[in-house]
């Protein structure tokens, strides 16, 4: 049996859905572990690009089953249109294809509305993309949400939406919203059934049965570390945990289930929403990184914010997520730069910090970034396919993230696509090519 699991190893959006395209083509088996359609992995395949919410990156590969795990909160009607836009694109979304686990939860129509009021009324200080999942997350802990296995019970639809729409309509009504009446909830839970009951399944078993089997399987992340709603930049972070060892949780597998666990880290940073951001750019230079890069929301559209490799930022993604190997992605992004910055440590109040969580959010928008400075290349890297034909930027970047974390780098990405990429490890296959 082999198994990885990738996380993002900074705010999100660092090119995660193309590295799990690269390596699920290796799986059996591609879960998606955290989140809801607040994630956006874009692919290119075969020169076309698709953007997955929901459904795990790796069914695109017609032999690849794909699961949804027990921590996601699951709108049905994204879900639905995101197995159209595939079927219409020759991807089979069948029920054999297709798991659902039974304990996820899904997201009301009415969660998105108190979730956008409630952005509205702040002036967009968090950034949520205003699509539930904070809500859907609270009714979870309150212990009134309804998951995927309630769609099996008709007769309860009733209670259950009353209940959850109980529970959120105070707010609702106090931000000048018109929650939905009960009538319009059930018929959405009965909508759902129709569509997923057949999918619905007790994940946890099928996965261990399918690990006793010696199937592969992918385990993916949505979001990024400092999102997570625990080791994140709190409160500037998503509202559940996006780090590796809440994939246990979510799956019902035990920790020793997970030895290779990967972090996507782009050759720069970008983050979206408020919140602290220690490298952050806001001129020309940043600017440049955005446009060459398409730095824009894969669900939202906006513009992400830009800034130089933070290494405290990884130190702590790799020590908290347990990482076994880093993923370098957008290399090719800095080509044209005189020069490559990296920052090595943060100044506050006369004292070096080495790692962002020795710091608050309030007190890391007030640091001064150290950055040590490396060459820049101008040539075109994307035709690179091993590791001696990179030029010395790319290479230095390399060797200080390994330096600075003692996480190797086991993959390079030098552009868009998943065969423009120099893979060094791969757990799915018995070969290592180490350069």
């Amino acid at each position: 049996m082999s198994s990885l699991v990738i996380v993002g190893a900074q705010w999100g959006d660092e090119g995660k859905g193309k590295v799990v395209d690269l390596y699920s083509q290796f799986a059996d088996v591609v879960v998606r572990f955290s989140g809801g359609a607040n994630a956006g992995h874009t692919l290119v395949v075969n020169g076309e690009k698709i953007v997955t919410h929901l459904i795990p990156s790796g069914i695109i590969h017609p032999n690849t089953v794909g699961v949804m795990a027990g921590n996601m909160v699951i709108d049905p009607t994204v879900l639905i249109e995101e197995i159209k836009m595939l079927e219409a694109r020759g991807i089979s979304i069948t029920r054999e294809r297709l798991l659902i686990s039974h304990l996820a939860h899904i997201v009301f129509p009415i969660a998105k509305d108190l979730d956008g009021l409630r952005e509205a009324a702040s002036g967009g200080k968090i950034g949520t993309t205003k699509r539930g999942i904070g809500p859907t997350y609270e009714l979870k802990a309150g212990r009134v949400g309804i998951r995927f296995a309630d769609l099996k019970d008709l007769e309860r639809f009733w209670e259950l939406a009353q209940t959850a729409r109980d529970r959120l309509w105070p707010e609702i009504v106090s931000l000048g919203g018109d929650p939905e009446r009960i009538v319009e909830l059930v018929d959405y839970l009965r909508e759902a059934a129709r569509n997923f009951g057949p999918h619905v399944a007790n994940i946890s078993k099928f996965l261990a049965k399918a690990r006793a089997q010696g199937r592969r399987i992918l385990y993916e992340g949505a979001q990024g570390t400092e999102l997570d709603v625990d080791h994140g930049t709190y409160p500037y972070v998503t509202s559940g945990n996006v780090v590796a060892p809440s994939v246990a949780i979510a799956t019902g597998l035990g920790m020793y289930n997970f030895p290779n666990i990967y972090g996507v880290t782009k050759a720069y940073t970008t983050r979206v929403g408020g919140g602290p951001f220690p490298t952050e750019l806001k001129d020309e230079v940043g600017e440049k990184i955005r446009r060459d890069g398409g730095e824009f929301g894969a669900t939202t559209g906006r513009p992400r914010r830009v800034g130089w490799l933070d290494l405290p930022q990884l130190r702590h993604a790799a020590r908290v997520n347990g990482l076994t190997g880093f993923v370098l992605t957008k290399a090719d992004v800095l080509r044209g730069r005189p020069e490559i910055k990296v920052c090595t440590m943060y100044l506050y109040k006369n004292e070096l910090f080495t790692e962002i969580d020795e710091l608050d959010a309030h007190e890391l928008e007030s640091v001064t970034p150290v950055y040590a400075t490396w060459p820049g290349f101008d040539r075109d890297i994307r035709s690179c396919r091993s590791m001696n034909e990179l030029p010395e930027g790319v290479l230095g970047l390399k060797k200080m993230i390994q330096d600075a974390t003692g996480v190797p780098v086991v993959a390079v990405s030098v552009g868009p696509a998943a065969e423009e990429t120099i893979v060094l490890k791969n757990p799915f296959t018995p070969l290592e090519v180490l350069l």
